[in-house]
């Protein structure tokens, strides 16, 4: 069992995951999601039962009683002294006429509940696949950050060789060793900071997936060359805002629970009405005090029979006075109400505040990448001349510390914008509609 385990592990580390294949999988084990499952069978459950609602209700009952003392003959209606038993048995049923249309308004509530909770499980499958495009692209900028960091690293080692040689040959003093041994032990440092943040990453995107039994994952690189990244121009705000309306599963989910709230007042008024039930029953019994002129019980069968009754009836109930609860039930319906459309309201106000901020983030971004980019060509040029200045000694290695900073920063800077701007682009995708993630 160890070996397979460890076989198990050793396969999923080696594994280079996608972000679909990340995304589908966090959509399979990702046990919070469940919870919202659970809520939208139970919303569903909640609507067929409203339908059931409509239905007669038939109800049955028996009893067995033993009379003691001082009671009435069921039989003869004489006051008697003496011990006896008595069965019934019944049987009724009842249908609902006129409710003030309330069962039909709570099959409609229930019906836009129901959907409204479908439409939010959704939307927390939309929020977990953002989480774990997240954690991907920060694995991304992590092993980015560690080439650089290792370039990093590789050059100042071949400068310490190099001046450990001029050492040796006298050109150089026993001093500019240990600046550039510093400068060597300086970018060790880095390159185990920045590992350490690498494996931090992809535990994060671990945990989102809830991917078991290994520590470590690989992802395939999905950044390609960005050379047409500004081609497609200035995003509009509004158009993106009209379009994400119609789909978008926390807007839906809201405007159902305003439609439902609608029909909760309508469910209210109704009990302002007066309400029609049409019944119907049958029932009989056995008496041990009923007898023949013989003064003997007459037999269950026979009673059984004989004592058969049937009843049929309409019963009208009309509200006068409850304390003002039904009217006062209205008024809270309504505010129910109110306070759903307001917060419909709300979430399509942050819905364009957020599509307004990605816009400009994205517009500003562009703008960033290209000067990253050009600022990456500068600096690379400038620690160039500074490395071969460095190597004919006209230069000292913290002028060249510095130099290789610069070009180390700008890489960094490069890479984040770089990556920043991927994770927007797909974030505006996702508002416009278009097939950004695979959540099914």
């Amino acid at each position: 069992m160890f070996l397979i385990g460890f076989i198990s592990v050793h396969l999923s580390a080696q594994q280079k995951w996608s972000l679909d294949e990340c995304v589908s999988y966090a959509m399979e084990h990702n046990l919070p999601l469940n919870d919202f499952e659970y809520t939208v069978q139970s919303n569903k459950e909640t609507y067929r039962q409203s339908i059931r609602d409509l239905l007669p209700t038939i109800n049955a009952s028996s009893g067995y009683t033993i009379n003691f003392g001082r009671s009435t003959d069921p039989f003869t209606n004489d006051v008697v002294t003496t011990e006896f038993f008595s069965n019934s048995y019944n049987l009724n049923t009842g249908i609902d006429l006129f409710q003030g249309f309330q069962k039909l308004n709570s099959i409609k509530a229930s019906k836009f509940l129901y959907r409204a909770t479908q439409e939010e499980a959704l939307q927390q499958k939309y929020l977990l696949a953002f989480r774990v495009m997240q954690a991907f692209y920060d694995i991304q900028f992590f092993e980015g950050l560690v080439t650089i960091s290792k370039e990093q690293l590789e050059i100042s080692q071949t400068n310490y060789d190099l001046v450990k040689r001029q050492i040796e040959l006298g050109l150089m003093a026993g001093a500019d060793l240990y600046e550039a041994e510093s400068l060597l032990l300086a970018d060790k440092l880095n390159l185990t900071q920045s590992e350490n943040q690498l494996v931090a990453a992809k535990l994060q995107l671990i945990q989102e997936m809830n991917l078991e039994n290994t520590d470590d994952i690989a992802i395939q690189t999905i950044m390609g060359k960005r050379e047409d990244i500004n081609d497609s121009g200035q995003i509009q705000s509004d158009s993106i805002y009209a379009e994400s309306q119609s789909f978008l599963p926390l807007i839906k989910a809201q405007e159902l629970r305003a439609k439902a709230a609608k029909k909760q007042v309508a469910i209210a008024r109704g009990g302002l009405y007066p309400s029609l039930t049409l019944f119907w029953g049958i029932g009989t019994g056995y008496f041990e005090t009923t007898r023949d002129s013989l003064e003997n019980t007459i037999p269950f069968r026979d009673q059984f029979r004989d004592n058969t009754f049937q009843s049929v009836g309409v019963s009208l109930s009309i509200p006068i006075s409850n304390g003002w609860s039904a009217r006062s039930r209205v008024k809270q319906s309504k505010i129910e109400r109110l306070r759903a459309e307001n917060n419909l309201d709300v979430q399509k106000q942050v819905l364009y505040q957020t599509i307004q901020q990605l816009v400009q983030e994205y517009n500003s971004l562009q703008v960033e990448y290209e000067q990253s980019k050009q600022n990456v060509e500068a600096q690379n040029l400038a620690f160039t001349i500074a490395q071969k200045r460095y190597e004919k000694g006209l230069i000292n290695a913290l002028e060249l510390f510095t130099a290789k900073n610069l070009f180390a920063s700008a890489q960094n800077t490069n890479l984040q914008v770089r990556l920043r701007l991927e994770v927007n682009k797909s974030t505006l995708d996702f508002y416009r509609g278009l097939p950004v993630f695979d959540i099914n």
